[in-house]
This record gives structure tokens, C-alpha cells and sequence, in this order.
């Protein structure tokens, strides 16, 4: 029997999937730390729609600079504009959430991805649930039910706006993975327009109502402080989007899957380095269930609804 040699030579597949692995973690770590910079402009006056709405359209400037064929395939596929409502919604809620609640908790409920995915891929693919859809479903509620049940509380029911927030852009997010495999034959440039689109007309809109309605103040006057931190986000945004394309579009779906997880990783570690967050014991115990849902349903090949970040 021969000896296995002490020094093997590396897998070349391994070697080719390590970029791929290194930019969808780039793009996970500007997501996981997104709520920092989101924060400090808040403080510097700018409420995180109106923030969201300028990232978003420096974002949307520049694709269409660099793509400008990317705005023909949008005009071409209608259904398009429906992945700009659901990428809207998701960046308006996530943003909105995470500067304004506990970043782990955010992203806990954010993450809520079997649950959502599993009905949206019901209803909009046709793709009935198996039972291990159904159980990953479980395991995942089982989760949010142990993080959002506080003490003194009888029912485990979402307690802020932070908290429906979270949940509304998980299921937006959701909704946005479906789509994208729905409308896979339509042009990469154009999916991420129409992404970067919805981001900034919707968050627009969303601002506007609010200001209307008294809820969040108008447009503070440009300043270079916060100017530059928003296009130095908008920058970040857009770089973690082409390196997503990069990792994404040479992985399988369940290790992209996979590997974006690790946001919850980068966002609790920053939170809770900076203060801006607390871990009691409910919801390690509570985030635990929800990342091994996921984590199921990313390993599972065949699993719905698997696609790229917000």
C-alpha cells in the first residue's frame, strides 16, 4: 500500500473557488457593516431613507455610465420591474432596521430566509414544499420565537419597528432571490440596474411620505462630511455588488448560499464590539436555530429561493 505524501499538492479546484469564496465575503462584510457608516449619517442629520436614496442613485449613476445597454434590457424585460419593487423594499427596510434597532437582532429576523423562500417559491414557481422545506421552516420559527420572546412577555411577537422592519425586507429579500431566478434569462447588467433602481425610487418615495407626513425631516443641506461618507457607502455597495457577480456567478448557489452567512457573523461581531447591540442568552440560543435553518436550506441543493444579498 503506498504512502500518502506528506507534503500533497493543493486542489486545483479549491484554488479557483478561493477567489469566488473571498469576494462573496467581501460582499458579506459590507453588508455585516453597512449599519456603522447608516448610523453616522444619521447622526449627521441625514435619516437612513434619505441616505439609502442617495447611495442608490450614486450606485445607479454609475451602472448606467459604465452599462448603458443595461437600461435597454430593463425597458425590455418587463418583469424587471418587479425585482426593482422587491430590492426596493429590501434595502429600504434592512437600512431603516439596522440603524435604528439592535444590529443582531436585525439580522437575525432578516435572515428569516427558509420561511419566506418556501412560500414564495410556492406560489411563484410552482415549487411545491418537501418535508425538509417544512421542517427547515420550523426550526427557523422555532428560532424567532426564542429571540423575540423577552422576559415579561407572553406571546413571542415582534415588539418594535426595528423588529417589523426586519422581517418585511427578510421577506422582500426573499421575494428578490425568487425573482432573480425567475428572470435569470434577462441580462446581468440590467438585473443589478433594475436592483439599483428600486433601492433609490423607492426609498426616495418612502422619504417623501415621510416628510409629508411629518414622520422623518427633509433633505438636510450637503455638507462634506456626510457627502463623502455616503459616496465612500455608495462605493462600497457597488463594489461588494460586482464582487458578489463574480463569486455568485462561478459557485454553486448553495455554497454562495453558504458562504453568505457569514454577514450575521460580521454584523454581530461589529455591533458588539461598538455597543450597538446585546447577546443574551435567548438570542444566541434563538440565532443558532435561525443560522442552522439556513444553513440547511443551503447545503440542500434543490432548496428555493437561493440567491444574492439585499
Amino acid at each position: 500500500m503506498n504512502r500518502p505524501a506528506l507534503h500533497s499538492p493543493p486542489n486545483h479546484a479549491s484554488l479557483q473557488a478561493l477567489p469566488c469564496v473571498l469576494a462573496l465575503m467581501f460582499n458579506a462584510f459590507v453588508w455585516g457593516v453597512s449599519w456603522w457608516p447608516l448610523r453616522q449619517l444619521e447622526q449627521a442629520g441625514l435619516h437612513p431613507l434619505w441616505a439609502t436614496a442617495l447611495i442608490y442613485l450614486l450606485s445607479l449613476s454609475v451602472t448606467l455610465l459604465l452599462r448603458p445597454a443595461a437600461l435597454g434590457g430593463l425597458l425590455r424585460h418587463r418583469g424587471l420591474w418587479l425585482l426593482s419593487l422587491g430590492a426596493g423594499m429590501t434595502n429600504v427596510c434592512f437600512n431603516w432596521a439596522v440603524t435604528v434597532g439592535d444590529v443582531v437582532r436585525v439580522v437575525l429576523l432578516f435572515y428569516l430566509m427558509p420561511v419566506w423562500s418556501t412560500l414564495l417559491a410556492w406560489w411563484l414557481l410552482g415549487e411545491r414544499p418537501r418535508l425538509a422545506s417544512l421542517l427547515r421552516m420550523v426550526l427557523a420559527l422555532a428560532g424567532v420565537a426564542v429571540v423575540l420572546k423577552a422576559p415579561g412577555v407572553d406571546w413571542p411577537v415582534p415588539e418594535s419597528m426595528a423588529d417589523w422592519l426586519a422581517l418585511g425586507g427578510g421577506a422582500s429579500f426573499a421575494l428578490t432571490n425568487v425573482l432573480l431566478k425567475r428572470f435569470s434569462s434577462a441580462p446581468a447588467e440590467s438585473r443589478v440596474l433594475a436592483m439599483f433602481g428600486g433601492g433609490s425610487v423607492l426609498s426616495c418615495a418612502t422619504a417623501a411620505l415621510g416628510v409629508a407626513q411629518g414622520h422623518i425631516n427633509p433633505l438636510p443641506a450637503a455638507a462634506p462630511g456626510w457627502l463623502l461618507l455616503a459616496a465612500g457607502l455608495s462605493l462600497a455597495y457597488l463594489l461588494g455588488n460586482v464582487a458578489l457577480q463574480y463569486g455568485a456567478s462561478r459557485l454553486a448557489a448553495s455554497t454562495t448560499s453558504l458562504v453568505m452567512l457569514s454577514e450575521v457573523l460580521f454584523a454581530s461581531a461589529s455591533s458588539v464590539l461598538l455597543g450597538a447591540a446585546e447577546l443574551p442568552l435567548r438570542v444566541w440560543l434563538g440565532g443558532a436555530l435561525i443560522v442552522a435553518a439556513a444553513a440547511w436550506q443551503a447545503l440542500t441543493p434543490s432548496a428555493p429561493g437561493e440567491g444574492t444579498a439585499p
